[in-house]
């Protein structure tokens, strides 16, 4: 073959290579993935989401050590050569050919090969012939400052970590400006086997690679970089003694707790695969992490408590092991859930789904529909209320009798203490939890007005019939919280949200909260529902917070379903509203006389206690009934209204209503 067969061959090849490396996106070697960051409420970072675990920085954010260390283990001429070293090729061929292991690749090389997924396979000749071109593309396309930058933002430094940023927070627990000279050296060392030289997995290969990167920062060769670092031989002699403080170890994780766990269902609702996948985005949340973590705390302290309990029934958590943890099996222990959203907004400022993410994935708050019971009443009264009902209004409290209550012929239901207590004002039914009572009410306002107002504050779908007044039926913590901050607003109900924005890679904003609200009932019947439930801390069935350790104005409604299956309370003041429920998984008797004032009530005032100060004021709730009203426009007995019934002699009991409609 002739000279110029010869050179026309190289040509064509050339050409070729060229061509190829031409036809790839050159930008995709700025565009890097990173894990999204997740704010809390006051813009502090609280957490970071799946994808490649890299913050991005510049290179005037990274210690000038670094960026010398890192030239003198990979790319001593890097500022000399056009992306491919000639002179480094034939050194390599050369260290070959005597038996030893030497990598010709420059940096722009291994960036090349680390941006397109296509040159990180297997080697071949035509790989590598492909990385030349691309390398060559990538140095007339950036400048070597900014190849310089991508390089660290881009590459692996074990331990499931990305880009210099991060691998600087891992190994020294400090941003990489502040990374000193032998902590650099180190971390050059690992590139080139960050799995094993990782100073998590062996620490003594580490210090080995540190010391040889500054030994190669001490030869002629380098001259040049410490001269263009400010780096003197005596620094990096010190260096080589200096004790190394690493970071402890940490269990990365996409997600650690029920509230981020939330954060990742609401993205898939407003994200598309795609944007999640990229990263880079920054997520701002409501929450407020004193809170979360008081919740999260609160719940287990008292659940605990409870558990210790002389005869206690159920297995304890304490009593669940490693295995079962490992596992993934289901919690059989004691459960609950807390739900802290703020009134002025909606915003959630704490989620609680589970005692122990770790040990159970399955998110109680948002997840578990579980029976209300008398939690529910307040909403049956609302409805009441906007009817012309007066909370002064004498209402029997008697037994049901039979054909009373429209739809339920045969149904009498009673009150948790066996008790009736007569004649009763209507707001004691809510106060003292009276079921004769607020079925008695429930029937005067009629089951579509009830199941309107449950519609309306986001209790949809209960079954028209009128067990439903006494809460017969499931609903979500998070669900019930923010039907409860309906009445905290004046009747205006507030969408529950946890995402406030969503910035993009480039800060454009991708998502906003649109603080939804709507009128969802009468706002007279709303703040007379909520005067009585004030009355609740006074002298109702939440009349223990006091001695619990609350001792500001307040309103809410204890709820225990039959059998003491589920505890609730779910209670607000001005600011903010907190739903609590304590159960187990697979419905049973938690404790005879479980009832919500003593289960769940006691989570509420830690958490509740804990909102203090200016950030959560706290004023007095309006607990002066309305006025008393007179006869209602529908005549008793007509659809939705009174039924009245003949007293019954063994009873001695007076005509139900007597005192409300007159004889």
């Amino acid at each position: 073959m002739t000279v110029l067969s010869c050179v026309l061959l190289v040509m064509v090849v050339c050409g070729v290579y060229w061509w190829r490396a031409s036809r790839l996106d050159i930008t995709a070697v700025g565009r890097m993935k990173e894990r999204s960051t997740v704010y809390d409420m006051d813009g502090n970072v609280w957490g970071r989401l799946q994808g490649e675990n890299r913050v991005l920085v510049r290179q005037d954010e990274v210690s000038p050590y670094f960026v010398a260390c890192l030239l003198a283990r990979e790319d001593t001429r890097f500022f000399k050569h056009w992306g491919v070293d000639p002179r480094g090729i034939a050194r390599a061929l050369v260290r070959t050919a005597q038996g030893q292991q030497q990598g010709g690749s420059t940096l722009t090389q291994q960036l090349a090969r680390n941006s397109f997924s296509m040159l990180g396979q297997r080697k071949s000749m035509d790989r590598k012939l492909l990385e030349l071109f691309v390398a060559l593309r990538i140095e007339g396309a950036y400048t070597k400052e900014e190849i310089l930058a991508h390089y660290m933002n881009r590459i692996y430094f074990g331990s499931g970590v990305y880009g210099i940023e991060m691998a600087s927070k891992v190994y020294f627990g400090k941003p990489a400006r502040e990374l000193t000279l032998s902590e650099a050296a180190m971390i050059a060392g690992i590139i080139r086997a960050p799995t094993r030289a990782s100073p998590h997995t062996d620490l003594k290969r580490a210090l080995a690679e540190r010391d040889m990167v500054l030994d190669r920062l001490m030869t002629e060769d380098c001259l040049a970089i410490r001269e263009r670092h400010g780096i003197a031989g005596g620094q990096v002699a010190t260096a080589r003694k200096q004790q190394l403080k690493l970071a402890p170890k940490r269990h990365i994780s996409t997600q650690e707790n029920y509230a981020m766990d939330m954060v990742m269902r609401e993205l898939d609702d407003l994200l598309e695969e795609r944007q999640q996948d990229e990263g880079g985005m920054r997520i701002y949340t409501t929450i407020d992490p004193v809170l979360q973590t008081e919740a999260q705390n609160a719940l287990d302290r008292t659940l605990t408590k409870v558990e210790r309990r002389a005869g206690y029934p159920h297995a304890r958590k304490s009593e669940f092991t490693d295995e079962a943890r490992e596992a993934e099996l289901p919690t059989n222990y004691l459960q609950g859930a807390v739900v802290l959203a703020d009134n002025r907004t909606g915003g959630i400022r704490a989620l609680v789904g589970g005692r122990d993410y770790r040990e159970s994935k399955f998110n109680r708050a948002i997840e578990a529909k579980r029976t209300v019971g008398s939690t529910f009443k307040p909403f049956v009264y609302a409805a009441a209320f906007a009817r012309g009902l007066s909370p002064l209004s004498e209402i029997s409290d008697g037994p049901i009798l039979r054909g009373e209550i429209d739809g339920a012929q045969g149904w009498h239901p009673g009150n948790s203490d066996d008790q009736f207590k007569g004649m009763l004002p209507a707001e004691d039914g809510l106060i003292l939890s009276r079921n004769t009572l607020t079925v008695r009410v429930g029937n005067y306002a009629g089951i579509d007005r009830v199941a309107r107002v449950a519609e309306q504050v986001g209790l949809g779908g209960i079954p028209a019939n009128p067990q439903s007044y006494i809460g017969n039926f499931g609903a979500t913590p998070k669900d019930l919280t923010m039907a409860f901050m309906t009445f905290a607003n004046d009747g205006v109900k507030k969408q529950g949200y946890l995402i406030e924005r969503i910035d993009g890679a480039e800060n454009e904003v991708i998502f906003r909260a649109a603080h939804a609200s709507f009128r969802a009932m009468d706002a007279s019947a709303a703040r007379t529902t909520s005067g009585v439930m004030a009355k609740v801390f006074e002298r109702g069935t939440a009349g223990g917070a006091r001695a619990l350790g609350w001792s500001r104005p307040a309103a809410g409604k204890t709820g225990t379903t039959d059998e003491y299956h589920d505890a609730w309370f779910v209670g607000y003041t001005t600011s903010l509203t907190c739903g609590v429920w304590v159960g187990l998984d697979k419905p049973d008797t938690i404790v005879p006389r479980g009832y919500g004032a003593t289960l769940a009530l006691p989570v509420w005032v830690d958490v509740m206690n804990k909102a203090s100060g200016k950030k959560y004021p706290i004023a007095m709730i309006e607990t002066k009934p309305a006025a008393k009203v007179g006869r209602p426009a529908e005549e008793p007995g007509g659809e939705g209204g009174l039924r009245k019934a003949e007293p019954k002699s063994e009873g001695g009991l007076l005509k139900p209503f007597r005192r409300l409609f007159g004889d």
